[in-house]
C-alpha cells in the first residue's frame, strides 16, 4: 500500500496542554481522505503540522515516503493547501494574485492560470479586484491557487465554507475530477457530514486531539442498516402493538414519540396497517438507513462500532 501521508505518534502541546495526542493516520495515494471532528478537535493543528507551519512537540510525519524536516522544501513543493481563512492581495485581481503565487512558487506555465480559474468558475472576472469578492468567491480563488501548480497532494481545511448549494456541488465534482483524472491525493476537513459522505473515500474521526477511527466509506456503507422510523402519538400503545401483536423483537424507542424498527421480515405497509387497526395514530413513517452522521455521532458519544 502506497501512502502519501503517514504520521507516527504525532503530538502537539501549547503551554503544557496537549491539543493533539499520539495521532497515527495514513492517507493512501489517490484517495480523498475526509477529516471529521468538532470544532477544537485538532484537525487544523494536524494540517498545519503536515504543511510545516507548526512544529510537532513529538512524533513524526512522512510525506511521499520521506520524513518531513525543517528543510523539506522539495516535499512542500509537491503540495497545495488552504489552511483556515485564505488571504489575498485585495487590491489585485484574481489573475494577478495567481500570477504572484506562480512567481514565488517558481512555476511559469501561464496557461495554468486560465485552467485553474476555469475549473473554479472564476474565469470571466479579470477586472474585478479581490476586495469585491464574496466569501464564496474567495474560497474558489483559494482552491484555484492551491491547484494551479498541479500538486500531488491537496490539503484543504473547510474548503466549502461560504458556498451556496450549487457552489458546493460544483466543488464536490471538481474534487472528484482532480482525484480521479489527475491522481491528486486530498486531505479535506469539513463539519458538513452529508457532503463528506459524498466526497470521501476514507474517513478519519478526531475528537479532543485523538484520532478515534480511520475507516473507509465502503465499510461504513456495508454496516448501514435499513430501518423504519415511526412517529406516533401514543408510544405505550404502539409499543404494545409492535411487541404483542406483530411480535417484533428488533426495535427501539428513540424518544417520546419515535421508534426505529430494524426487523426486515415485515413490510412498512403491514406495520402501518396493524398500528392503525389497533387504534394507534401515526404521525410519520419512513424507511431510512444509518448515515455517516449516525456513525460519527455514535463514535463521539463512545458507542461501540466495529469496523
Amino acid at each position: 500500500m502506497s501512502y502519501v501521508i503517514k504520521t507516527n505518534q504525532l503530538s502537539k502541546a501549547y503551554k503544557g496542554k496537549e491539543v493533539v495526542t499520539n495521532v497515527n493516520m495514513k492517507v493512501k495515494k489517490g484517495e480523498i481522505y475526509g477529516f471529521l471532528g468538532p470544532n477544537g478537535a485538532g484537525k487544523t493543528t494536524i494540517m498545519k503540522m503536515i504543511t510545516n507551519l507548526v512544529k510537532p512537540t513529538s512524533g513524526e510525519i512522512e510525506l511521499f515516503g520521506e520524513k518531513l524536516t525543517n528543510t523539506s522544501y522539495e516535499l512542500l513543493k509537491r503540495m497545495g493547501s488552504i489552511i483556515e481563512y485564505p488571504v489575498f492581495y485585495d487590491r489585485l485581481t484574481a489573475r494577478e494574485n495567481l500570477e504572484l503565487h506562480c512567481e514565488y512558487m517558481g512555476y511559469y506555465d501561464k496557461r495554468a492560470i486560465d485552467s485553474a480559474l476555469d475549473l473554479v468558475k472564476l474565469k470571466d472576472i479579470d477586472n474585478k479586484s479581490v476586495k469585491e469578492f464574496s466569501l464564496g468567491m474567495k474560497q474558489r480563488l483559494a482552491i484555484a491557487r492551491a491547484i494551479i501548480t498541479k500538486p500531488e497532494l491537496l490539503i484543504l481545511d473547510e474548503p466549502i465554507n461560504g458556498l451556496d448549494p450549487v457552489g458546493i456541488k460544483e466543488l464536490r465534482d471538481l474534487f472528484h475530477m482532480l482525484c480521479r483524472e489527475y491522481g491528486i491525493t486530498m486531505l479535506v476537513s469539513s463539519h458538513i457530514l452529508g457532503e463528506m459522505e459524498q466526497i470521501a473515500d476514507t474517513i478519519g474521526v478526531i475528537n479532543e486531539g485523538k484520532l478515534i477511527k480511520e475507516v473507509s466509506m465502503d465499510e461504513i456503507r456495508e454496516q448501514n442498516t435499513d430501518y423504519v422510523e415511526l412517529s406516533v402519538r401514543n408510544v405505550k400503545k404502539a409499543f404494545y402493538v409492535l411487541d404483542e401483536v406483530l411480535h417484533l423483537t428488533n426495535f427501539k424507542v428513540v424518544d417520546a414519540s419515535r421508534f426505529r424498527i430494524y426487523d426486515t421480515s415485515i413490510s412498512q405497509s403491514e406495520i402501518s396497517k396493524t398500528l392503525i387497526l389497533n387504534g394507534v395514530m401515526i404521525e410519520e413513517i419512513n424507511k431510512k438507513n444509518h448515515s455517516l452522521e449516525d456513525y460519527f455521532l455514535t463514535l463521539l458519544n463512545g458507542g461501540g462500532i466495529s469496523a
